[in-house]
């Protein structure tokens, strides 16, 4: 019997080094320009309404922030003969508006992902996914015309049960029976606004929970709410908060549709069933059409003041998702 003894074979060794590839150099340049862009972009236009305000918050001091009199007088030549701008109403009823829209979103955001991800069926879970996500890209005045006309009436009628049985509570007692257009009504629709962004935060979190925790707590004889308890919430902590900072973020800095359901006035009011309110993006879109230039510089100033207040509450998000992530684990 005759063996063939085959050739050996020319293989060349793979060459293993640290070095990235042209393509890996490109794709991290591109990555690496395009966070750099944002920033650039976000410094330049902090940079472009502190040079605009930097004259009137300069003249006005403190007050700017502290007071609550928005007021110019211009004589006959349009020269500024006495101004007074203070946004310490607009500050309270921004914050108080997006803490409501808050308060009332995340139950319902966390409890429609957790049922999208673990209790809907997939053809109700596809239709309801599309619907959510086309609902966060919906244009905010459809939301505000939607809230005046036909949300109101109903929100106002909520807001007189809370006022008749939790009365005792400060914020919810108020001496003028004033309902129309108060930041409870802004804040039930802001509130449906920021539900889809939250819910498709939430919902992606759940979706990435440790598969072979969800099945040994379903080995150790848990129910599917005692396994949610158990993995799928502490292993989302983080990203919930994460997507309630966004979802306050945008409330913040709604414009259209908190101006179309509030009442402007500039006084500080922490009622939030009081028809009285506002916020500093409704001040500027209220101020900007017939304000004079020394005014729009005003105007810039507090665009400015909302541009910092937003940087500092994602901040604070931030250590609040490394904080809740390191004890969610």
């Amino acid at each position: 019997m005759s063996t063939e003894v085959s050739p050996a074979l020319n293989i060349t060794p793979r060459v293993i080094s640290t070095q990235p590839r042209r393509s890996d150099k490109v794709f991290r340049g591109v990555v690496t320009a395009g966070g750099l862009s944002s920033l650039l972009i976000l410094g330049l236009i902090a940079l472009f309404l502190g040079w605009r305000g930097f004259d009137v918050m300069r003249t006005q001091g403190i007050s700017f922030i502290t007071s609550s009199d928005w007021s110019i007088s211009t004589d006959d030549l349009g020269n500024v003969v006495e101004s007074n701008f203070g946004l310490a109403a607009m500050l309270v009823g921004t914050i108080l508006c997006a803490l409501i829209a808050v308060v009332i979103a995340l139950p319902i955001s966390v409890f429609s992902a957790l049922f999208l991800n673990f209790y809907a069926p997939n053809w109700l879970k596809r239709i309801l996914v599309s619907t959510i996500d086309m609902m966060a890209a919906f244009p905010s005045i459809l939301f505000g015309i939607w809230g005046f006309l036909v949300l109101m009436p109903s929100v106002e009628y909520w807001a007189k049960l809370l006022h008749k049985y939790l009365g005792f509570i400060p914020i919810f007692d108020i001496k003028v029976p004033v309902y129309t257009r108060s930041p409870f009504v802004a804040g039930v629709v802001l509130a449906i606004m920021i539900i889809p962004i939250i819910t498709s935060v939430s919902r992606e979190v759940f979706s990435q929970a440790p598969l072979d925790r969800i099945q040994a707590a379903y080995a150790l004889g848990a129910t599917r709410w005692a396994m949610i308890k158990a993995v799928v919430i502490p292993h989302g902590r983080s990203g919930v908060i994460g997507g309630a900072m966004l979802g306050l973020g945008r409330a913040m800095g709604e414009t259209v549709a908190v101006f179309t359901v509030l009442n402007i006035v500039f006084q500080i009011n922490w009622q939030m069933l009081l028809g009285a309110g506002g916020n500093v993006a409704s001040l500027i879109i209220l101020k900007f059409g017939d304000a004079s230039p020394y005014e729009i510089n005003a105007l810039m100033g507090a665009g400015l003041v909302l541009f910092i207040l937003t940087l500092i509450v994602n901040g604070i998000a931030n250590q609040i998702v490394k904080r809740t992530g390191k004890s969610g684990r």
